[in-house]
């Protein structure tokens, strides 16, 4: 009787913990909205100026989200159409992209192709003067940007200046739904090897891989390059369509697992494959996240394919769609995927951050061994490594400063403007004369173009001086200072094998739209070229 009192006791104070527990949880939310409501009221009733309610309660929303990890976030009504665009890259608009200075008119800098802007005669250089009568001049780019967009169906009026005439007429352009497609090429390499350049994890992506692949096949295709570097993700379950696309029915894919133990859900294949005995070659690099790296570990883990390029990105994390009060959503973070060998490729703990509030890397020596379908060794906690690594190439800090300041694109438009037409894209190349001109309009541009040497010389100078040596190393100073010195032509010059490329790809995009882009692109891809020559007995087939 003794020990049933005893097990009876230890029992209730089991129960009792975890009743205290959640009732210690439940306490503490409810104490933080009863301390939140208690603020806010008395700063509506005693603040000295109008309170600024929903500017201070979003601010303090995203803040509290952030605490989190970066894919928890809210949505309110009103930005609805940026999560049709995150989930589906639609949106209601013209079908064309612009280039903006504020004391400027828009100017277009790529219509789609077939889009509604595209239709309506607008080409590369044409400047909108203004939308639906007001001036674009004073407008910044994203102001501009959403009085373009609407619901499709609905008309928009532009005034424009045409490049070529120098016309100025009204175009009225009826709003359409735009998609922009997630699989940007497909083509051939060679004569046997096909390429598929996939860019994001939206609605119905699985379905084009699968055309594609296809249209590859009718061509003679013998082995298939699927392209995923820089594609950050999207949707787990076309992810794992995807796979089930190369490898049998009923293939596990990958496995999620949240807080609650019954939120365990295994992914397995449930469509019979279009192909399971073609060689495969999954390009990733530290750009490949969240979906690529389902694909890529999926394929990795049943040894179906062989994985080529740099380790992935490590987002490791699934994200779902709540709907909230007041036609709001909440994406928020549910659970943590796993590849079919076990593996979670999350590379960055959120769940315990250092006292400064940010988070570290999960280290090797606290990573695990897996294995393969066929014994191979892989393992967790920090994206997906290669099965042959090929690195990536580098740039130089001018190529970045060039981009990212407009130099290059503001150079394309002044070509556009100057060239009614260029040759086929077959035999167009960006010629020695043409490298001249660019050099004569990048003298006259404002850019940083110090090399990564000159920056941390910079940097290099001003401690110095905090720690007063200056006087002390003035000479030395001085004559690595003159050393590192370059003016801008001969920079240009010495970086030109990098420069032309991005300049090729830019104009082609502007003659011969985004298709045109890519294929300038593989003409200097030396990474994929690189994978292209690993021989056939040196992949991994299922």
């Amino acid at each position: 009787m003794k020990q049933i009192r005893l097990l009876f006791a230890a029992f209730a104070a089991i129960f009792i913990t975890a009743a205290a527990s959640g009732q210690s949880k439940s306490f503490k939310l409810g104490q933080w909205v009863e301390i939140q409501n208690s603020i806010l009221k008395e700063l509506n009733r005693s603040y000295v100026d109008s309170l600024p309610v929903d500017r201070i309660m979003r601010t303090g929303t995203d803040a509290m989200l952030e605490n989190l990890d970066p894919y928890t976030i809210y949505i309110p009504e009103e930005e609805n159409e940026d999560l049709q665009m995150m989930l589906s890259k639609t949106y209601g608009g013209i079908g064309a992209i612009i280039y903006k200075k504020k004391e400027a008119n828009v100017v277009i800098n790529e219509p789609y192709k077939d889009s509604p802007a595209y239709r309506n005669g607008l080409v590369c250089g044409d400047e909108i003067i203004a939308i639906d009568g007001e001036p674009t001049v004073g407008l910044e780019a994203a102001q501009s940007s959403d009085k373009m967009k609407g619901k499709p169906g609905t008309t928009v009026v532009f005034k424009v200046k045409k490049l070529r005439t120098g016309d100025t007429l009204d175009i009225p352009i009826v709003r359409e739904r735009i998609h922009i497609p997630d699989v940007e090429y497909v083509g051939m390499l060679d004569d046997t090897t096909g390429y598929i350049k996939q860019t994001g994890f939206t609605d119905n992506v699985s379905g084009e891989i699968k055309a594609g692949y296809l249209k590859l096949r009718e061509q003679g295709m013998k082995r298939l390059v699927l392209d995923l570097r820089g594609n950050g993700g999207g949707l787990m379950p076309e992810a794992i369509n995807i796979v089930s696309l190369f490898v049998p029915r009923g293939s596990m894919v990958v496995t999620s697992k949240g807080k609650d133990p019954q939120s365990l859900k295994e992914y397995k294949t449930t469509s019979e494959p279009v192909d399971t005995d073609i060689p495969l070659i999954i390009m990733v690099d530290s750009g490949s996240a969240s979906s690529s790296e389902i694909v890529a570990g999926a394929i990795q883990d049943l040894d179906r394919g062989t994985i080529m390029g740099e380790r992935t990105f490590g987002k490791g994390l699934v994200q779902t769609i709540r709907p909230i009060a007041y036609n709001g959503q909440l994406k928020v973070t549910t659970a943590k995927y796993y590849t079919p060998s076990g593996r979670c490729v999350q590379a960055i703990d959120y769940s315990h951050r250092n006292e400064d509030g940010s988070v570290g890397h999960i280290p090797d020596s606290l990573t695990h061994e897996f294995k393969t379908l066929h014994g191979r060794s892989v393992r967790d906690g920090g994206g997906i490594t290669p099965d042959i690594n090929i690195e990536s190439p580098s740039y130089s800090r001018l190529v970045y400063s060039l981009v990212l300041s407009g130099v290059v694109d503001n150079y394309v438009l002044k070509f556009v403007r100057e060239h009614d037409s260029i040759p086929a894209l077959e035999q167009f190349r960006f010629s020695d004369s043409d490298f001249e001109d660019f050099i004569e309009f990048a003298k006259t541009q404002e850019f940083d173009y110090r090399s990564s040497a000159r920056t941390l010389f910079d940097q290099m100078k001003k401690e110095i001086e905090t720690d007063g040596l200056t006087d002390a190393m003035s000479q030395e100073l001085d004559a690595l200072g003159k050393a590192l010195d370059m003016d801008k032509e001969k920079f240009i010059r010495l970086k030109k094998d990098e420069i032309v490329p991005f300049i090729e790809e830019e104009i082609a995009v502007r003659y011969y739209y985004q298709e045109a882009g890519i294929e300038v692109r593989l003409r200097y891809d030396e990474q994929l070229k690189e994978a292209l020559k690993v021989p056939a007995d040196k992949l991994v087939s299922f």
